[in-house]
């Protein structure tokens, strides 16, 4: 045997030798290789196209892309104000996501628990002040989940009450892009908590009911007859009823409850500039001009607000013994 051969045998025998798993957590499936000094070239080359550091890298690098190919949707309710209100779902999601769509109802409290390194791209909506039409948020969920993103919308309150969940939800659907939803604490039940007045009490009310003073069709008024005998049997609350407040009041009167019906208006509930007004169906408008409401104004018609309780908010915005999570 020449110098030659007697050098590069070995080195041959080296260069094909096949390797082991370097990292088992992904090559559980590799069997294990016992070398012979029979075996024939052509299985030396199957191995070592099977298992070498190559191809797994390859093969995890593709699986890799593919996986990053399925983006996915969290719709994600933000709660009434009060950062401390998130769930511990809500919480993560915002910390594992690519980029978080919020709308202009989330607190800057909340935005600010969203790492740096998640895109935020703002698609709010306000009275009068639409920044972005419903259909433009829906493209926009869609584009970003089709590019692979793990995206959250985030949503004031629940998404289930007033959030317009379902038309982004068909937009997803019709893409075949897989969502989820989260529940947020609605604020109805936010500023039942943090003003003290009840949404039921058996002595008065036995049934709370949620609407919205504004629909679809931006001049569409809520059925005034139906709502004026809801009213007299029922706690109602009315979210986005600020700029509507007078003619519901004037509307009732008009259908038989009595100008001294209790309501209250709450304004930036749970939030440390949260402003409550109490009042009747003849007075209230005029309270709450004369005290300057502009933030988000929920109402709450119902002898309940007669009930109200002496909650301390103080108590309720210590961060004394707020635990770490």
């Amino acid at each position: 045997m020449s110098i030659a051969s007697s050098w590069s045998l070995p080195f041959l025998r080296t260069l094909f030798k096949p390797q082991k798993p370097l990292f088992n957590l992904f090559y559980r499936d590799a069997p294990s290789i016992k070398t012979s000094t029979t075996r024939k070239r052509n299985d030396n080359f199957e191995s070592l196209a099977k298992y070498s550091y190559l191809n797994k890298w390859l093969n995890t690098a593709n699986l890799g892309d593919e996986r990053q190919k399925q983006g996915q949707v969290f719709i994600v309710g933000a709660g009434p104000g009060d950062a401390e209100l998130l769930t511990l779902k809500a919480l993560r999601l915002l910390q594992q996501a690519d980029v978080v769509l919020f709308d202009a109802l989330v607190s800057e409290d909340i935005l600010s628990l969203i790492p740096s390194s998640v895109a935020k791209e703002y698609v709010g909506k306000r009275c009068k002040k639409h920044s972005f039409t419903q259909d433009a948020i829906c493209k926009r969920v869609v584009e970003l989940a089709s590019l692979g993103h793990t995206v959250v919308r985030l949503k004031g309150g629940d998404p289930a009450l007033f959030a317009r969940t379902c038309e982004e939800t068909d937009a997803l659907t019709k893409a075949n892009i897989p969502f989820a939803i989260v529940p947020g604490i609605t604020a109805a039940s936010g500023v039942s908590a943090y003003t003290g007045i009840p949404l039921t009490d058996r002595r008065c009310a036995q049934s709370v009911s949620f609407m919205t003073a504004h629909f679809k069709d931006a001049e569409q008024w809520p059925e005034m007859a139906p709502m004026a005998q809801n009213v007299v049997k029922q706690t109602m609350v009315v979210y986005m009823g600020l700029s509507r407040l007078e003619g519901l009041c004037k509307g009732l009167v008009q259908h038989k409850v009595p100008s001294s019906w209790p309501i209250a208006a709450i304004e930036n509930a749970t939030s440390p500039q949260q402003r409550v007004i109490t009042g009747s169906l003849a007075d209230i408008h005029g309270k709450v001009e004369a005290a300057n409401f502009t933030g988000p104004t929920l109402l709450i018609f119902g002898k309940v607000v007669e009930s109200r309780q002496q909650v301390n908010t103080l108590l309720l915005h210590s961060s004394e013994h707020a635990a770490t999570i």
